[in-house]
């Protein structure tokens, strides 16, 4: 732990990342300390700052190097040269040599490349963090891509992610940053990262995507060939696109830009409300164009390693959520928060709404452009740490895919609205579900179950019945032994006062007159006082 800590100080001193810091805005004691940094002894040297920062996340390993491609796709949030090479990270991370990937495959399939593959190539198409990919030619004559883990990447990875742990631990112990429940979204942050070193996973999860998008013309997705997958390798139809990124090619082709990003829009709803299965990591690197038909552009998409879904009740909330957004209907939205529990007890509704919409107002009803959604949950974060709204982990990875979704609609059309163009769809999924035709989907969902049930109904029926008569009976028994035990109760009580009574008389005629006087004959009131209270002590 402590030798990665020193790596990373090491990468930051090295690559002087400090420099990135705008200490203009900094307090001046804070500017005055950092004359007195070590990281001053090292030179800055030739390179830009945006070279610099992409080789630091290089070198610091995957977990630094998704967090620059995420950043990349928000070139509203960082200067263009910076962004510029960022966008390197998505395709272009420096491969391991082509030996040491025909070793791996050859130890995964268990056989030699020759008997695999007609071809291989052994210098990679293109690199990523986690993984590189290798073009390939089948024996049956079909082109196909390898991909390959990298050797060694998992060792990394934990120890990056036992850091991450650390500082959510710490952050867990400060008041305002426990509603983020650090703890809980790392874990689900690293349960989705380390899925994407199983390649059996994201074959199954691309088997899917291809099956809710069979025959449609809004996205593609590449076929795999399950005889040459294995937990390290996996193989896959080769796709033919231009990258979604190089918006020049797509323009010198004839895409029509605004119907690509409204169809970016079109399914990323469709994935997450129509089929509750998603594509989460949808940077620029793993989407391409087939602009074959310019006026009808289809996405490509691959890299499936990280997908998420969401339960009903979710899905439920996110679409009303978002239907009151766009109907600026800011009490509904505070409502539906108070309903889930997500805020704090005794939240008002209408402070709520008013909280939330001095943070929305200003950006409804603009074009893509104008609105930054980073902003926007910024602003969300500041109204949820006045009410004690605490962040949702399964929510975490669908915000992110968001992020992306904004990011890729402003490179391609800045005037794009997204609201117009989400509204109608949740609306028209909204009524679906709730309508007739969500009746009858629910109905064939659960008809296997029905059929199975139906038979034994009369049975059921009958042994519910049975139940019932048999509790009423246990209930009956149980209020006689309850009045049988009041009863009791009372009888014991009358008793208890006639001892109490007995005693007293007996006592008082034993103080009035010696025994010795009654044998004489002596006051016989007394006597028969005597006589009762042995009576009652008797009785």
């Amino acid at each position: 732990m402590s030798l990665r800590l020193i790596r990373i100080g090491w990468v930051i001193a090295r690559h002087r990342l400090d420099t990135l810091v705008p200490f203009a805005r900094l307090p001046w004691w804070m500017r005055a300390l950092t004359w007195l940094s070590p990281l001053r002894l090292f030179p800055v040297g030739p390179r830009s700052r945006g070279e610099r920062l992409r080789l630091a996340l290089e070198a610091l390993g995957p977990i630094f190097v998704k967090f620059g491609q995420m950043l990349s796709t928000r070139r509203d949030l960082l200067p263009p040269d910076i962004a510029d090479e960022l966008k390197r990270l998505q395709d272009q991370v420096p491969p391991f040599p082509g030996e040491a990937a025909a070793a791996r495959v050859e130890a995964e399939l268990e056989m030699t490349l020759a008997e695999a593959f007609a071809h291989f190539e052994r210098e990679p198409l293109a690199s990523a963090s986690i993984a590189q990919v290798h073009a390939a030619r089948l024996h049956s004559g079909e082109d196909v891509v390898v991909k390959i883990i990298r050797p060694g990447i998992d060792r990394v990875m934990r120890q990056d992610m036992a850091l991450m742990y650390q500082l959510a631990k710490l952050l867990a112990r400060v008041p305002e940053a426990r509603r983020l429940r650090p703890v809980e979204v790392i874990r689900d942050y690293e349960a989705t990262l380390f899925d994407e070193l199983d390649l059996y996973k994201e074959a199954a999860n691309t088997s899917q995507l291809k099956r809710n998008f069979k025959d449609s013309p809004l996205l593609f997705v590449p076929a795999i060939y399950w005889a040459f997958t294995r937990r390290k390798v996996m193989v896959q139809e080769r796709i033919r696109g231009v990258p979604v990124a190089d918006t020049d090619t797509l323009l010198a082709r004839g895409t029509h830009l605004k119907t690509l990003a409204e169809r970016g829009v079109e399914i990323f709803f469709t994935q997450v409300f129509r089929d509750n299965f998603f594509h989460a990591d949808m940077h620029p690197g793993n989407i391409f164009v087939n602009c074959d038909d310019g006026e009808n552009p289809q996405y490509v998409a691959i890299d499936c390693g990280i997908v998420g879904s969401l339960t009903r009740e979710d899905q439920d909330y996110l679409a009303r959520n978002l239907l009151a957004f766009f109907r600026q209907d800011y009490y509904e939205v505070a409502a539906l928060h108070i309903e889930s529990g997500w805020v704090g007890e005794g939240t008002r509704a209408n402070e709520f709404a008013a909280a939330i919409r001095t943070v929305c107002e200003p950006i409804l009803e603009k074009p893509l452009k104008d609105i930054s959604f980073g902003q926007v949950l910024l602003g969300l974060f500041q109204t949820a740490r006045r009410f004690n709204m605490e962040v949702q982990p399964q929510l975490v990875l669908l915000q992110k895919t968001l992020l992306n979704i904004e990011g890729l609609g402003r490179q391609l059309y800045p005037d794009l609205d997204l609201w117009s163009t989400a509204k109608p769809y949740l609306e028209r999924w909204m009524k679906e579900r709730a309508g007739v035709r969500g009746l009858w989907d629910s109905l064939k969902r659960q008809a296997p179950e029905l059929s199975t049930q139906l038979p034994e109904l009369p049975a059921l029926a009958h042994q519910t019945l049975s139940r019932l008569e048999a509790s009423d009976r246990q209930q009956r028994r149980q209020s006689q032994a309850v009045s049988d035990m009041r009863r009791h109760m009372q009888r014991q009580g009358k008793r208890q006062h006639r001892l109490r009574l007995g005693l007293i008389m007996l006592a008082a005629a034993l103080a009035w007159q010696p025994l010795a006087g009654w044998a004489a004959g002596q006051d016989w009131p007394v006597l028969a006082a005597a006589a009762i209270g042995l009576l009652l002590l008797a009785w």
